[in-house]
């Protein structure tokens, strides 16, 4: 630790050095004019102005270092500035290409969790490399880990390469799944499931590679291994459990992502399948919910979306007595096929369902093409109606307490 704080106390000590100074003064005066013009642009988030404006950045910290080396001054720093800035910069195009094929939720989302720590990660790499070699400071001793050496690279391996390990593997892994399904004809389900499984399969991979290079020996290893065990039997079993039911139910393509399901009276689209949990969207009020994968596994549950996605909805109508049964039927019926979400095959259909106390009962079943939309459509049909018996005189009568 002694020997760390020496090297921090060095680069300090660079900090006097006037020739350093000047190349960072240089360097914060150009950022600045950069924030200032950038603050000026119309949408920059959408158009190619501030892509311009970082090449302009990138290339005047260049000049700026080729002129301090043609005057025999240090300019290295701004050199470097000047090509993590063109990264970039180039980075910042490739995610303007992006966003005109992808979703742009998408893009910002893997953006943010990956394309950025990774860039911030490789800027400060590059800027403890120049100052003092990377060698130095990765090598640096911290303790001694099963009677091996700790150094300070290896600690920062271990806190960023499980991050990345995580985050990028997602979309290298979304890519071979796709191209795996289209080669080999593998459903929605299946190429989920390969997907999770290849995913997690170079994560272990990485992890025992990780384990390798902090000097994990074979003993260690064991010895992890056999608390994890124990942990299996004790306090991780239900995750444990969710692991293989999310790999089961996606194999057999009993859950899949889109399917429409009924979930505790409520129902509900699956968005994505993990391996401990299950994302659903709630029609009602598009609440997520994460449920445990065992749910699905050892429970019964209703699906709208499992060989047939046409559903059919009921709504109950009361009339007055003195109308007659079949005009009030062929109202109900012309009603539900001029409805634009109602399928016209199967056709809808009414019929007198029960004599009322004081009205008579009707039911009108339609048909769906998505079981989501049930609410919407039935608000629909009954405005419809309350406005269609009032043309046609059709009175709704009230029971005697509501009078």
């Amino acid at each position: 630790m002694s020997q760390l704080l020496f090297v921090i106390g060095g680069w300090l000590g660079l900090l006097s050095r006037t020739a350093l100074l000047l190349q960072i003064l240089v360097a914060v005066a150009l950022f600045l004019a950069y924030r200032a013009w950038k603050l000026r642009l119309v949408r920059p988030e959408t158009s190619w102005q501030p892509v311009f404006a970082k090449l302009v950045l990138a290339a005047a910290l260049a000049l700026s270092g080729l002129v301090a080396a043609s005057q025999g001054a240090p300019g290295g720093l701004l050199t470097l500035v000047s090509q993590l800035v063109l990264i970039w910069t180039l980075l910042a195009a490739l995610r303007l290409l992006l966003r005109r094929w992808q979703p742009a939720e998408e893009v910002e989302s893997y953006w943010r969790r990956a394309v950025a720590p990774l860039f911030l990660v490789l800027a400060a790499v590059g800027l403890v490399h120049r100052l003092d070699g990377l060698e130095a400071i990765s090598e640096v001793p911290l303790l001694n880990l099963f009677n091996e050496p700790f150094s300070f690279g290896k600690l920062l391996l271990l806190v960023a390469l499980p991050y990345f390990l995580v985050v990028l593997s997602e979309l290298p892994v979304a890519l071979l799944g796709a191209m795996a399904g289209r080669v080999a004809g593998m459903d929605l389900g299946n190429r989920k499931a390969f997907e999770l499984i290849f995913r997690y399969l170079l994560i272990g991979v990485g992890g025992l590679w990780l384990a390798d290079q902090i000097g994990l020996n074979g003993t260690a290893i064991a010895a992890i291994a056999g608390g994890l065990s124990v942990g299996l039997g004790f306090g991780i079993k239900e995750v444990f459990s969710n692991f293989v039911s999310g790999l089961w139910l996606l194999f057999e393509g009993s859950l899949k992502p889109g399917e429409v399901l009924v979930h505790d009276g409520d129902v509900c689209k699956v968005q994505s399948l993990g391996l401990r949990a299950a994302t659903l969207v709630r029609s009602s009020d598009n609440a997520e919910l994460l449920v445990p994968n065992q749910t699905f596994f050892t429970a019964t549950t209703t699906t709208y979306t499992g060989t047939e996605t046409l559903r059919c909805g009921t709504l109950n109508v009361r009339a007055d007595y003195e109308h007659s049964p079949d005009q009030v039927i062929a109202i109900l019926v012309d009603i539900a096929k001029a409805n634009p979400r109602v399928v016209s095959d199967p056709p809808p259909s009414a019929k007198l369902a029960d004599f009322g106390d004081y009205s008579l009962i009707y039911a009108l079943d339609f048909w769906m093409a998505d079981p989501t939309k049930k609410g919407g459509i039935a608000a629909e049909l009954r405005r419809a109606i309350w406005n269609r018996f009032r043309e046609e005189g059709i009175s709704i009568p009230l029971a005697p307490h509501q009078l």
